[in-house]
């Protein structure tokens, strides 16, 4: 349970929450992309009250606004790497296949584009994951423990890839994570404690 939650992103700027197991962080960033509904406060995010909005603009916002990036992948199992990278963005109506082959050339996905999920490591599903989810070029992006799934070395690069594009495309990143090197990355870091920000 979340008490007293007070925290404002501007565009451009990225947020680490860290925090023990169970503090509240997957809960905030739920909240923050509509997943969840809050029970009482205030959330606004990018104009729209979330608080009193209804099920379908809160999934109007993620599929229009929101580039969502999970531990899981997330990927689609029957989609190319091309086809993944595209999804999102062609949910909102921004599908641009130029954006999308520079997006890969950068995520080094070039070379991958015909293959499959299951054909891919970790690192490069999650690559693509960060892919699909800055296609339709979102000015907010989501990010529960991005790395957690993969290996020290792999997990750093693919956070620096990350973080890059977000920052040259002046996105917001609001990135959960118990790797405090990771946090340190970002331009500020809110420490979550039984429900409460530090």
């Amino acid at each position: 349970m979340l008490r007293g939650v007070d925290l404002t992103v501007r565009r451009g700027e990225s947020v680490a929450i860290t925090g023990e197991s169970g503090s509240g962080k997957s809960t905030l960033l739920h909240l923050i992309g509509g997943l969840d509904a809050a029970d009482e406060g205030a959330l606004t995010v990018l104009g729209t009250d979330l608080r009193t909005a209804p099920d379908r603009a809160r999934a109007a916002l993620r599929r229009d606004h929101v580039g969502m990036i999970f531990q899981q992948f997330n990927l689609i199992p029957s989609l190319t790497v091309a086809a993944n990278l595209a999804f999102q963005a062609r949910l909102a109506g921004r599908h641009d296949p130029a954006r999308v082959r520079a997006l890969a050339e950068e995520l080094g996905l070039s070379p991958l584009m015909d293959r499959y999920p299951e054909q891919l490591s970790g690192g490069q599903q999650q690559r693509v994951a960060i892919g699909r989810a800055l296609a339709g070029d979102p000015p907010l992006v989501l990010a529960d423990e991005p790395t957690g799934n993969l290996d020290e070395a792999t997990g750093d690069a693919v956070a620096q890839a990350m973080l890059a594009l977000v920052r040259r495309r002046g996105s917001a990143l609001v990135l959960v994570t118990h790797s405090l090197p990771l946090a340190g990355l970002c331009d500020r870091r809110v420490h979550l404690r039984a429900g409460r920000l530090t």
